[in-house]
């Protein structure tokens, strides 16, 4: 029950964003928006960092294997792996008209909530490899650790949900279908979540390439997308402290709890 829960809080945190869009009567404050893209930036860093690329360390040494082979291995698949998904699903950015990925004709909107799903698959695949390693009892991972990453997700995922569903509205679509396509967005990261356990649960040696797998896939997404729309235009210092804020953030939940 415990792992069940933990699967779907990230989840949660996505809609109760996207819900904002009931609250907030105008588009998002600019500063805020940035605020915001640095702190979800800093949560998924040091999520990285201390709730992946570390214990995939530690267990490959426990493994007697070189420590830092799986770890570099799988954090450049990791990076590989959203390079082509970021290359192949049609998807849009905030404030840009220009789709990314293969053509399609799809509306803008959809597009919107592929890019923000596309976000979220290797946030899904970290919570389910942790998550895994709990089940498997012997891969030195605690539920508690576990627990701080999901909630750490569920942090950053609040601004997001609110940053999709916001500028729908905006663009003229009604609150409830925007509340819908926000949340949407989410339902990825359980899904994503799910299969990477019933992969990796019954395989404890590959766990370290997997943990160091879905670290890379995070830090694609830090670099290439969030850290450059918090930096585009004016106030760019806003979105550096959202990422101080964030970092610092992920890391005492995971300290405090793992």
């Amino acid at each position: 029950m415990n792992t069940i829960i933990g699967l779907f809080i990230p989840f949660l945190g996505t809609t109760l964003g996207a819900a904002m869009v009931f609250l907030m009567r105008k588009e998002m404050n600019k500063k805020i928006e940035k605020l915001l893209l640095g702190f979800a930036s800093g949560v998924m860093i040091a999520a990285s960092i201390w709730s992946l690329v570390i214990p995939a360390i530690d267990m490959a040494e426990e493994q007697g294997k070189v420590a830092w082979i799986p770890a570099a291995v799988g954090f450049l698949l990791g990076i590989v792996f959203l390079l082509i998904l970021d290359s192949l699903i049609p998807h849009l950015h905030l404030k840009t008209d220009k789709p990314e990925g293969v053509k399609a004709k799809l509306k803008n909107s959809t597009m919107m909530v592929l890019a923000v799903t596309l976000h979220n698959i290797p946030e899904g695949m970290a919570v389910g490899v942790v998550f895994a390693g709990v089940l498997a009892q012997n891969a030195g991972i605690t539920l508690a650790g576990a627990i701080a990453l999901s909630i750490g997700i569920a942090i950053q995922n609040f601004p997001e949900g609110a940053i999709i569903s916001m500028p729908l509205k905006s663009e003229g679509m009604s609150k409830t279908k925007a509340f819908v396509y926000g949340a949407l967005s989410g339902i990825v990261e359980p899904i994503a979540a799910i299969v990477t356990i019933l992969l990796t649960s019954t395989v404890v040696p590959i766990l370290p390439y997997i943990l160091s797998f879905a670290a890379g896939a995070m830090i694609y997404v830090v670099v290439e997308e969030l850290i450059p729309e918090s930096q585009a235009g004016e106030h760019s210092n806003i979105g550096t402290i959202g990422v101080a804020i964030g970092f610092v953030v992920m890391m005492i939940l995971d300290v405090a709890l793992g």
